[in-house]
């Protein structure tokens, strides 16, 4: 499992399932066609060429040319796309989405007002009680939301996601520095953010997880 790709794309070890929880193509392009021509290009070949039977993933607020121009995505791509949906695969079940709290007004926000959280539990209110790994982009509240700045920016919405589904996994990313795992009654939440808080590739990009 990874997360904020950013355009970097890491060796993979074999495995039979890979996750990736958003934030895939480069920081540095924005524009909806140039993501497309990425997507159809790099990433499709990187895709093709990873050693996992199956790869299930979904977009981050870099990503707009899903929120903003999804005809424009490959249709193609050798993967499993979740936008608020699940799909069963090898046996588990999952559920994706790239919703996150207002974050410098990028792809996939949550409005910035008061309904904020509303918006987002309502969001994750189709989540089926049976789900076994959460994808999802942004952290939840308390875990692995901590900014180099020292604020909390994790949703709170998201973390009662958790406790009501208790999932085995949950993986997101979003918030770089604060890669890392931390357990939750029965469920791993695990930050695997791919790059540091200056878009360099960690030494680790890719980390494993048994169902």
């Amino acid at each position: 499992m990874t997360s904020d790709l950013h355009g970097h794309l890491p060796a993979v070890p074999a495995c039979d399932v890979l996750v990736i929880a958003g934030d895939i193509t480069p920081a540095t392009q924005h524009d909806v066609e140039f993501q497309a021509r990425w997507l159809d290009d790099a990433f499709r070949r990187w895709l093709e060429a990873v050693p996992a039977q199956r790869i299930v993933g979904i977009a981050g607020n870099h990503d707009f040319v899903f929120e903003r121009a999804a005809e424009l995505v490959p249709a193609d791509l050798p993967w499993t796309y979740l936008q608020d949906t699940g799909a069963t695969i090898g046996g588990a079940r999952f559920w994706g989405s790239p919703w996150t709290p207002w974050f410098f007004d990028w792809a996939f926000n949550a409005p910035r007002d008061d309904s904020e959280e509303a918006f987002l539990a309502g969001r994750y209110a189709p989540v089926p009680d049976d789900t076994d790994v959460l994808v999802v982009h942004g952290p939840p509240a308390g875990y692995g939301d901590l900014t180099a700045r020292g604020a909390r920016v994790g949703s709170a919405a998201l973390l009662h996601l958790v406790d009501r589904v208790r999932p085995a996994l949950a993986a997101f990313g979003h918030i770089h520095e604060a890669r890392g795992t931390w357990t939750r009654a029965s469920s791993v939440l695990a930050n695997v953010s791919a790059v540091d808080l200056h878009y360099r590739p960690v030494e680790d990009p890719v980390l494993t997880f048994d169902l």
